[in-house]
């Protein structure tokens, strides 16, 4: 009869047991079905997607980011976790939505701002749906995938000028621009009537306000190497486009600042309806160009304000500044101008309208990182040897001739000539024995992020490449000398410290009394310092000693994780890219511990058998993964 003989009792106590039983197996049940439903449903990419945000907004809290970063320096199973959809074109110290907050004046807001580390989610930049390996060069000047930037704008406001224009799969690069609807060739060549074009006397041209590149990208076959820039602007991804056509470009702004280039590193400076007020801010900007040129080099301003409909004044102020500038004007052709600077001693005014005065002898005038305009004129370095157009050796034999700015430094002459014959053994190495696809159409954009004299570049030059090199703001000024060899590059802090942190930093210490240098070593290493460039923009990127980018030149201290540097590799490499950084066997097992954090594939390599020293050698792809 069952429980019908027990007491009552042990009756309840039999059922509340059979109770409990049943409820710990409702629970079991239920979580089997809950692990079915998130792992073969919608509802649980839902879920980790959400999960995936916390991860991100957790990633920018200092503590958190602090934990994770560590956590994958000593190469435990963990990973980077992948950015939302919406963050395919990010640039952490171009977002508009950020930047546009902040002071119109002098275009400040176009300029490079970075956010502090808590507004920077730590997560790896995804490519746009539909991406693909990019168009190789040189069919890429003339067509890319729409889809590798599914950004009609241009296309459909500057179709009819011959910008770009949508056929198929594919956006079509005519070669023309606003000035030039025509074509960048028919242009150049009537350029070529009135300055040395081709010959090997002009090598390195810097494009303000570039459009899509297609002036630089054709006077690479006059061996003319161009600087192309543009801000981050209504026309959004211009910069973009250039770099995906494989055409020298950076987005940068000329606004309150500096460019961060060295002095009289360019031979021509272009402007084409490039919009910058020269003559505004007692001729400021003006005075910036005029502190890039190289002695003997050209100005070429095309549209306003030159012979242009209601600028009479703007026309008359640029050529008035020109003048006090000893400029000598080679032609006025329509609506474009053609200066030359002068080569000798400066034949400057005591008087002017506009008030120009020499800089003092205090002035660097190639120390261009984050550094305010100045308002007063560049004096000529005092160097040994000639670097003015005419003087200076022409392209090619420029490249390897001893550059007259390289004295400027201790031993500068033969170091530079042993870290040429260095990069020549170390490159062919590289093709030789690593089988890094230097020299094939699969390698076009490249970067150096640490480039003394540009030596690695250099080993380069009969390849179908570009070379991006970076001389640390922290590091030796030897970015001139990579002009002067006839290369191109900029300055770049790849550790630098925020002004709106540091402010915060010393309010934080002026109230508790602490020492400011006592703090920043705890507060330092949350920060790393983006490229101004958008995501997949190099197919490879090289570094020797990339430790040495983390860490203060002075102090040894480190201000930057390693971590944050190579997520930031990783959002400027293309898919399939390839990273070849050198150091020390430990630094070596480090990177080889965050690559695979970040979804690369690396293996170590001895270095070649000539080099002395301890390095090691990682060779890096970077999968194409998707969303």
């Amino acid at each position: 009869m069952g429980h019908a003989n027990l007491p009552a009792s042990k009756r309840v106590s039999s059922t509340r047991q059979w109770r409990i039983l049943d409820l710990v197996s409702a629970a079991f049940f239920g979580l089997v079905f809950l692990f079915f439903v998130l792992v073969f449903t919608p509802l649980g990419d839902s879920l980790a997607a959400s999960g995936r945000q916390t991860l991100l907004r957790s990633g920018s809290d200092p503590r958190q980011r602090h934990r994770l970063v560590a956590a994958i320096e000593l190469g435990q199973q963990m990973s980077v976790e992948v950015c939302p959809a919406d963050m395919v074109d990010h640039m952490p110290c171009e977002d508009p939505r950020l930047n546009s907050q902040l002071s119109r004046e002098m275009n400040y807001y176009r300029e490079r701002h970075c956010p502090p580390p808590e507004d920077t989610p730590l997560c790896l930049v995804p490519p746009p749906t539909g991406y693909r390996i990019p168009v190789q060069w040189p069919a890429s000047l003339h067509k890319i995938w729409h889809d590798n930037m599914p950004h009609n704008k241009i296309a459909e406001r500057k179709g009819h000028q011959g910008w770009m224009k949508l056929e198929g799969p594919h956006f079509i690069f005519p070669g023309g621009g606003t000035m030039f609807p025509d074509g960048a060739e028919q242009y150049i060549e009537k350029l070529g009537q009135y300055i040395p074009i081709s010959g090997g006397t002009l090598r390195t041209a810097l494009d303000m306000g570039c459009g899509v590149a297609s002036f630089g990208g054709y006077l690479l076959s006059q061996n003319i190497l161009t600087m192309s820039f543009a801000p981050r602007d209504s026309h959004k991804s211009q910069i973009q486009f250039a770099v995906e056509r494989g055409v020298p470009a950076l987005v940068a702004m000329l606004g309150t600042r500096r460019l961060p280039f060295p002095a009289f590193g360019f031979d021509l400076v272009h402007c084409s309806r490039c919009l910058i007020p020269f003559t505004a801010y007692n001729a400021t900007y003006f005075i910036e160009v005029d502190r890039l040129l190289r002695p003997g080099g050209y100005v070429v301003i095309s549209g306003p304000p030159v012979q242009w409909p209601k600028q009479d004044k703007e026309w008359s102020d640029l050529q008035a500044v020109a003048r006090a500038l000893c400029y000598e004007l080679i032609a006025v052709d329509g609506n474009t101008v053609i200066w030359k600077k002068p080569t000798g001693d400066l034949c400057f005014p005591n008087q002017n309208e506009f008030g120009l005065e020499l800089c003092d002898d205090s002035d660097d005038p190639s120390y261009a990182w984050y550094f305010k305009l100045k308002k007063c004129v560049t004096k000529p370095p005092l160097v040994k040897g000639e670097y003015a157009i005419g003087t200076i050796p022409k392209w090619p034999e420029r490249l390897t001739a001893i550059p007259p700015r390289s004295t400027l430094l201790k031993n500068g002459a033969d170091v530079y000539e042993a870290d040429t014959k260095r990069w020549v053994r170390r490159v062919a190495y590289y093709k030789h024995s690593l089988n890094i696809k230097l020299g094939t159409p699969a390698i076009r954009n490249v970067m150096d992020m640490n480039a003394l004299f540009g030596g690695f570049a250099a080993a380069l030059k009969s390849d179908p490449v570009w070379v991006m090199n970076v001389v640390p703001a922290r590091k030796p000024s030897t970015l001139d000398v990579v002009f002067d060899r006839g290369l191109i590059g900029v300055y770049h802090d790849w550790t630098l410290l925020s002004a709106k942190i540091f402010i915060i930093i010393n309010m934080y210490c002026s109230f508790q009394r602490v020492s400011v240098l006592d703090l920043r070593r705890f507060v330092i290493v949350l920060r790393c310092e983006p490229f101004s460039t958008y995501p997949r923009t190099y197919d490879l990127i090289h570094v020797a000693g990339i430790e040495s980018l983390t860490k203060d030149p002075a102090s040894g201290k480190r201000r930057c994780n390693l971590v944050d540097l190579m997520v930031e590799i990783d959002r400027i490499l293309r898919p399939e890219g390839t990273v070849v950084v050198r150091d020390t066997p430990e630094a070596i097992d480090k990177v080889a511990r965050i690559a695979r954090a970040v979804r690369w594939r690396p293996t170590i390599y001895d270095k070649e058998p000539e080099s002395h020293g301890r390095d090691k050698i990682l060779v890096a792809t970077k999968t194409f993964w998707k969303l």
